[in-house]
Formats: C-alpha cells, sequence, structure tokens
C-alpha cells in the first residue's frame, strides 16, 4: 500500500488499538528498556497511529515516530496530545527519509512489510542507523502464517521468519538477543489464508518477535 491507500484507510477511521503492541510492550519490558537513560533516542519507523511510540515517550524516551500516511500521523499527534506525551511527528517514506549513522538508542520496526529487494537495503540502513549499545525490536507477520495461520499479508516476499531475520542481523554484527514465533487470536474471515474453519470461530495469526542489540 502506498501513502494514498494508507491514508484512505484511515481517512475512515482509527485503525489500531490505542495500546500499544503487547508483543512489543513484552519485548521492551523483557530486555530492560522500560527505564531508559536521560536523552535516550528512540524512532518508530512506520508508526501508524503512534501507539507504540506514545507508549515509550510515556515512559521517558526521546521518541520520533515516522510514517508516510499524513492522516494517520495526524490521529498519532492528537492521540499524544490527550496523553500529554511529547513525539517528533513525521510524515515521510521510510526509503527515502534519512535515519543517519548510529543515531539510535532504540529502533522499533513493528508491522513493516517489503518486498525482499527493498526490505534488504531498508533493513540494512536501519542496522546502520542503531547506536552502539542500542536495540532493535521487529514484531512483523511470519511466513509460516499464511499456510498455518490466519490473516495478515498473503504474499510470501513480503514476508520473514525468525530463522531468516536473525542470520540476517548476526552477519551484520547485531546480536540477536531472542528470536522466537509468537500466536494472537483474531476474528475469523473467510478466503484469508486459513484451513476452513466454522465462521464463528477465532483462528491464530502468526508472528514473531526478534531483538536485537548493537555491542558497545
Amino acid at each position: 500500500m502506498d501513502a494514498a491507500e494508507w491514508d484512505e484507510r484511515y481517512a475512515k477511521g482509527q485503525v489500531w488499538s490505542s495500546e500499544a503492541n503487547r508483543f512489543f510492550v513484552d519485548a521492551v519490558r523483557e530486555h530492560g528498556l522500560d527505564h531508559p537513560a536521560e536523552g535516550a533516542r528512540a524512532i518508530d519507523l512506520g508508526c501508524g497511529e503512534g501507539r507504540n511510540a506514545i507508549w515509550l515517550a510515556l515512559l521517558g524516551w526521546s521518541v520520533t515516530a515516522l510514517d508516510m500516511s499524513a492522516v494517520g500521523v495526524d490521529r498519532g499527534r492528537t492521540m499524544a496530545a490527550n496523553n500529554d506525551a511529547d513525539v517528533e511527528w513525521i510524515v515521510a517514506d521510510l526509503e527515502e527519509w534519512d535515519l543517519g549513522a548510529r543515531n539510535w538508542d532504540l529502533i522499533a520496526f513493528v508491522y513493516v512489510h517489503w518486498p525482499t529487494d527493498k526490505r534488504l537495503a531498508i533493513m540494512q540502513r536501519v542496522i546502520d542507523a542503531l547506536a552502539p549499545g542500542g536495540h532493535l525490536v521487529v514484531v512483523a507477520h511470519d511466513r509460516t502464517n499464511i499456510e498455518h495461520g490466519h490473516g495478515g499479508p498473503q504474499n510470501p516476499d513480503v514476508l520473514t521468519t525468525p530463522h531468516e531475520l536473525s542470520a540476517l542481523l548476526s552477519a551484520r554484527g547485531l546480536r540477536v538477543l531472542e528470536a522466537r514465533e509468537v500466536r494472537r487470536p483474531v476474528s475469523f474471515e473467510p478466503g484469508h489464508g486459513s484451513p476452513a474453519l466454522d465462521a464463528a470461530t477465532t483462528a491464530d495469526a502468526i508472528d514473531h518477535v526478534v531483538v536485537a542489540h548493537r555491542p558497545e
């Protein structure tokens, strides 16, 4: 989806929960990132309506939130103001925006998906932008979700697995602290890549969480 398509989707009303993603929250807490040092900088890439960025700001992070959708970012600004959360909001395409080098103490990459040819280049820029001692937290739909889960993107080329991400990050000098599959119940939607189920039931979506650290 491009910026115009996301704008159209967000214009119809709030898309995501106001609460931060639970897998992201768990990863931040489990790795001791919920007590940031003074001035520690975080960036939420593909922030959508800003729920994870706002949560980080309320923890004490100095947060930048970036998304291509101006409508989504505007909703994030409003929610941040309502929660007295200080976030720098940026409307930009991640493919073009300069992340800098060794800039960020925490990079959030939550449900941001790209075709392989673009993803590899973007991930290299993300890795380069991570400061010494910094952490990268990835939450994403897993490729196995197409056959064994439910919902989410159905194009395998935009999806990864924890093993693939771990290999990529390790080969580029990061230390992988966590790489695991996670599941969440979702409402059943016919024709969304799940085995035949009763339409009144729920099904599991398969995601993964990967946390990596750049050594000092």
